[in-house]
């Protein structure tokens, strides 16, 4: 590539215009070693949303399984009336999320003590599903007493099964 091909100026508006050809212009620039023309302060950004975005696929994987927690221990009546074999879908998304989180974790072990950190905003997220689930069966989320401090420690999250009991 050309140095003055593109102007870092001109570089730095693809950001918001073509990300692809930003990305790939970087990349020939960093290949180059034509340090001096790359969008270093985008290419930061997008380096650190990377790390990022592994951190808040098991935030929402943790949400996800404390929804489904919840509603297995509290809200099943609701749907199955209490009956033994009800929420089976539940237990499932829980195995299944519990499985992607391991996966994330195994590929980036860094995670594993950033994780826990976390538990509150995932309930948070948690919470807000089960306001919408309750709304979308026909009640009044005030009604229920769903917990503004998470009830579950991470152990719980990632291992409990209160279908066992």
């Amino acid at each position: 590539m050309k140095k003055g091909l593109v102007s870092p100026k001109e570089l730095k508006e693809l950001y918001e215009k073509d990300f692809a050809l930003w990305a790939e212009l970087n990349a020939q620039l960093l290949r180059e070693k034509a340090y001096e023309f790359v969008d270093w302060e985008n290419l930061l950004e997008e380096i650190e949303d990377m790390g990022r975005s592994k951190l808040d696929a098991c935030i929402s994987y943790l949400a996800v399984i404390m929804e489904h927690l919840y509603k297995y221990e509290h809200l099943r009546h609701m749907v199955y009336g209490g009956r033994e074999r009800g929420g089976r879908g539940w237990i499932k998304s829980i195995a299944n999320s519990r499985l992607a989180i391991r996966s994330i974790l195994r590929r980036n072990p860094s995670l594993k003590v950033k994780l826990p950190l976390e538990l509150e905003s995932a309930w948070e997220d948690a919470k807000d599903a089960l306001r919408v689930w309750l709304e979308l069966n026909g009640r009044k989320a005030e009604d229920f007493r769903i917990p503004e401090k998470c009830p579950y420690t991470f152990e719980q999250v990632m291992e409990y099964e209160p279908w066992k009991k």
